[in-house]
Order: C-alpha cells, then structure tokens, then sequence
C-alpha cells in the first residue's frame, strides 16, 4: 500500500548470497505476521470499548460509533502521509515508526481516563495513525514476498494471524476493562473511576509495542525496494490508476467489508445483551465477540488451503451469500439462533479482505503502489458505515439494524461473481 505519491509498485530484493531468497523470505514473513497480531488486538478492542465508554458517558449509539470514525478516519487522512514517509524512509523503519506512534496514541488513554469522552477520541485516532503506517508497510511485504499467483493465499495465511489477535482482544478486554469497570460501578465509583480502568491494559499494550518497535528495528530483513516504471505499457492501462475498473470496485468491495465487519463486531456486547437475544451483560458478551474473531482466523487458514484449487472470485461470491443468509437470520430470528447466526458470519469474512485485496491490484503493473493506496484508504469503511448503523439502531433498533452489513455483502457478492475467473488455479 506503500509508493501511492509515485506509482511504483514494491518489490523485494535480497542482498545476500545466491540461495538464501526463500530463507529471508520466511523470516520476514514471521516478522511481519508479528505485526499482524498486534494490531489485530489492538483493532478488537474497539468492539469492548464501545459499549463500556456509551455506559459510563451516557452515549447514544451513533455517539458511541464516533470510536470507529476517528479510529478508522485515520485511514482516510493518514494513508497518503504514510506512502509518502515510507517511500522516503523505507519500509522497515516505516514499520518502526508506525510501532512508536501507536504506542503514542495507547500512553494517550492515561490522561483520558479524566480527560473525557473526547481525549478518548483523540488517543484512538493517533493509536489509529500508527496503525494505518503499519498496514502501509506490511502489507506489500506480504504481497511480493512470493508468487504473485499465490498473493491471495499468502496474505489470507498472515491475515490469519491478525484474526487471532482480534480473538484474544475482546475476551482480554472483557476482563480487564469490562469487569473492571462493572466493580467500581457496584462500589458506586464515578465516571471517572470507570473510565479508568482502561489505563493499565493500553499502558501495557504502549509498553509492548515499544518492545516490538525495537526488536523490527533490529531485525535484518531483506530490502523492500520502489521498482522504477520501465516504460513497458500496462494492457489496457489509461492514464489513470482509476480506469482500471476492477480496481475501483475492488476499493469499494474493501470500504463494504471492513465496514461490515467493524459494524458487526461494534454492536454485538450491545445486540448479545438484547432481552430478546441472550440478555447478558456486557462483561459476559464479550467472550463471544471473540467467537466471532475466531472465526474469521479458523477461516483464514481454511481459505489459505481453499484458495489453492478454487479461484478467489469464486471463494469470495460463495462466502458473500452465506454471510448475507447470516445476518439476515440474526435479524429476524431471536434467541439463541439469532446469536450464533450472527456470530458465525465471522467465519464467512475471513477470506475477504486479503481476496478483494489482491483481485483489485490484479494486473495493474507500474500503477500497482497508487492502487494499494487507494485501496487503504477504502479502509475509512470501518469509520462510516458503523456510524450509518448507528443511526439505524437508535432509530429502528439495535437488531434491525443489521440489514445494513447484509447490503454491504450483497455487493461484495457482485464483485466475486462479477470476477470469479481471476487467479484461477491451474
């Protein structure tokens, strides 16, 4: 996602002996498959702060959605800063520097806890910032560190990884944050006091991050370098990256899904807690968030495997109807079955996101950089369409509501199908 100001697609280039490419190759993808863990984890712990910060500042729910538009939003207004910094400082210590502003914007929930709402706000959009510069070095190191023909695969295998870090986040937050926080409710605490109990959990996490940023700096990794456009015409280029119109569907796949995606894992303390669906407390609903990033990580390596004998398109379009059946279950049924209805659409987006991904960058050559920056600025879905859900469910309600993400799938669907013949396997 790198390279976006110059157009340049990222390749790699190994300056060791002859022979050692795939050996390097494995351990940067380990390196950065780390990076996908951490901010998978971080990312999941949206989904507990959410209902816990609408509780202790009496939020409606597109108040509280705010927490996914300024995280997200980041995406938006940082991502072509990112391209920028990496191009001039590389993809390495773009990495490093993602890890140190995210750090930053987690020392941030310390003086939140008695800021208010809005320090909140604030420290998720810096935390957010690092993060949008981590996803703008990463991901190219996965997309060219191999066949381009297996980049779906590659990337739904580190994706996997990302999943797992979204499946500890909510039970972790669950306990540290959530049942904090119900403690000092019982004791008759303040707001202040609730709020609080966010600061030992993302102090920890500044700390870690702080660690990791050393250890990535300090790793040797093969270089990650701009390929110069040698003149050699695109098949069926334009002058603009955005004639390529798989590419701009692609984008709009990619803001639907992470859309979806965030929205559904925003609002399920909240729809668990429904009376007419399981009527748990927030502290209870919260192990099952992780059920839903669990899924999406079982999925993943599924998927890694999958996607080896049937084409992306075809995976996607498949996945895509039965997440659409899914939600539109949870929607309309109650109890138990809308629950696990719900819960199980996180198995149905684990291919996803690394699927639209590389179907989008198919075949766009020197315009591949400016492409995967659109693309992640696409990533701004996450911030709009949980604020539009919002507004749904303080309107029509909390259940209803969830007819948006199926609207999100259903074009998701059109994509898959629309291209079910690219990367076919052969």
């Amino acid at each position: 996602m790198a390279n976006m100001a110059t157009g340049a697609a990222p390749v790699a280039r190994q300056d060791g002996p002859p022979g050692t490419q795939q050996g390097s190759n494995t351990g940067a993808l380990v390196i950065v498959t780390i990076l996908f863990f951490m901010w998978g984890l971080i990312t999941s712990l949206n989904d507990v702060l959410i209902p816990h910060l609408k509780a202790v500042y009496t939020l409606t729910y597109v108040q509280a959605m705010l927490v996914q538009f300024c995280f997200f939003g980041a995406y938006a207004i940082v991502s072509l800063p990112a391209g920028v910094l990496i191009r001039r400082i590389g993809y390495q210590k773009g990495a490093v520097t993602g890890l140190l502003v995210a750090a930053g914007g987690c020392t941030l929930f310390y003086p939140a806890a008695s800021g208010g709402y809005g320090m909140f706000l604030l420290a998720l959009f810096v935390l957010a910032s690092g993060i949008t510069v981590l996803q703008v070095a990463a991901n190219p190191y996965v997309a060219v560190l191999g066949p381009a023909r297996t980049a779906s695969s590659r990337l739904t295998l580190t994706q996997a990884f990302n999943s797992l870090g979204t499946t500890i986040g909510p039970a972790v937050g669950g306990v540290l944050i959530l049942s904090a926080a119900g403690a000092a409710a019982v004791a008759g605490s303040d707001a202040a006091a609730e709020a609080a109990s966010v600061r030992g959990p993302y102090l920890m996490l500044a700390g870690l991050l702080v660690v990791l940023a050393v250890m990535f700096l300090m790793a040797k990794l093969p270089k990650i370098v701009a390929a110069e456009d040698d003149g050699t015409p695109v098949a069926g280029a334009a002058g603009s990256v955005l004639a390529h119109r798989h590419l701009v569907l692609g984008a709009i796949g990619i803001f639907l899904y992470v859309g979806a995606e965030v929205s559904i894992g925003s609002f399920l303390i909240n729809f668990i807690g429904e009376p007419q669906i399981a009527g748990l407390a927030h502290a209870d609903a919260a192990h099952y968030v992780s059920i839903y990033w669990g899924g999406a990580m079982v999925g993943r390596f599924i998927g890694f495997a999958v996607m080896r004998v049937v084409s992306p398109g075809k995976t996607l379009a498949f996945n895509s109807v039965a997440a659409i059946v899914l939600v539109l279950v949870g929607t309309f049924a109650q109890g138990d079955i809308a629950m696990w209805a719900i819960l199980a659409v996180g198995l149905c987006n684990s291919i996803m996101f690394p699927t639209i991904f590389s179907m989008a960058l198919h075949g766009l050559g020197k315009h591949t950089g400016q492409g995967s920056g659109i693309l992640c600025m696409a990533i701004v879905g996450g911030a709009l369409v949980p604020f539009a859900q919002g507004a749904l469910a303080d309107s029509l309600g909390v259940q209803i509501s969830f007819l948006l993400p199926a609207a999100c799938y259903a074009f998701i669907l059109y994509f898959g199908a629309r291209y079910a013949s690219m990367y076919a396997p052969k």
